[in-house]
């Protein structure tokens, strides 16, 4: 019997692009979705335990005044969940040790990468080797961009997409690495998914706008070593019909915007593993 896919849409204190994201897990086939406040996690009216699929969406945690994302990271990492007393971060170390799976999109990857969940060297989820700083362009960039794949990668969201065209809207989205080795050790383990690239895939793109924040090797995505965690910066749910498309006008597209491909990615992979 096919496993019921539930997914969870973290809201709350900035984020600003969960209904998307819901929508994109539903119109994916996943059997339920919530949208669920992190307060509600926090006073233990709802448990991650009870999903197989967490959403972390765009926006602004906390208008990015410590940086993007750094007070949501410490939120998670010190609240104690009223109910149980326990951590909070606890519950989300669980939901990664039963094997389920993690997407996070713009500010939460950004949350991903501040809380160490990604890239998670030799898998280490509690120890930040990585961040997101800003752009080159030294602004806030609104733009559409190219992404190839990396098919070699262990990342099950981008199963046979060769690339991508979805849009950016960050400040911070610029990719360092702590040092040469961690960057090393990505290129070794595959765990670099995506990176931007002219617009046939084929060449990574080091200069801007291609690279639209100059991140360092042209990363926009990364898994961790199991590819069960994805973060990236471009937005997939915000290309989930043609009619996102910029030039949808113009063009004769495929009804599918290439977005959800993403997301039905992980819902067939939770039916499949039935976790």
């Amino acid at each position: 019997m096919a496993k019921k896919v539930k997914s969870i849409v973290i809201t709350g204190n900035g984020t600003n692009c969960e209904m998307e994201m819901a929508h994109a897990c539903r119109i994916a086939g996943s059997d339920e979705v919530d949208i669920v406040h992190i307060s509600e996690l926090v006073y233990g009216e709802k448990k991650l335990d009870d999903y197989n699929f967490l959403n972390l969406p765009g926006g602004f945690l906390d208008g990015d005044d410590l940086g993007s994302a750094k007070a949501g990271a410490n939120r998670i990492i010190h609240a104690r969940v009223k109910k149980s007393g326990k951590r909070l971060y606890d519950q989300l170390i669980k939901f990664i040790d039963d094997g389920k799976l993690i997407l996070g999109v713009c500010n939460g990857f950004q949350l991903m990468i501040k809380l160490g969940l990604l890239p998670a060297i030799d898998g280490d989820y509690s120890t930040q080797t990585a961040t997101l700083t800003f752009n080159d362009s030294g602004r806030f960039e609104d733009r559409w961009v190219y992404i190839k794949t990396n098919k070699n990668s262990p990342c099950l969201f981008t199963e046979s997409i060769d690339g991508m065209y979805l849009p950016v809207r960050h400040g911070e989205g610029k990719i360092v690495t702590e040092d040469d080795e961690v960057l090393k050790k990505l290129h070794e383990k595959n765990q670099i998914v995506l990176q931007y690239s002219n617009s046939d895939y084929s060449e990574a793109a080091t200069d801007f706008p291609m690279n639209p924040n100059g991140s360092i090797d042209a990363i926009a995505g990364i898994c961790n070593e199991t590819g069960r965690l994805f973060g990236l910066m471009p937005h997939p749910e915000a290309y989930l019909h043609y009619t996102n498309h910029p030039r949808w006008t113009r063009e004769k597209l495929p009804e599918d915007g290439m977005g959800l491909s993403v997301f039905k990615n992980a819902v067939n992979f939770i039916r499949g593993e039935n976790i």
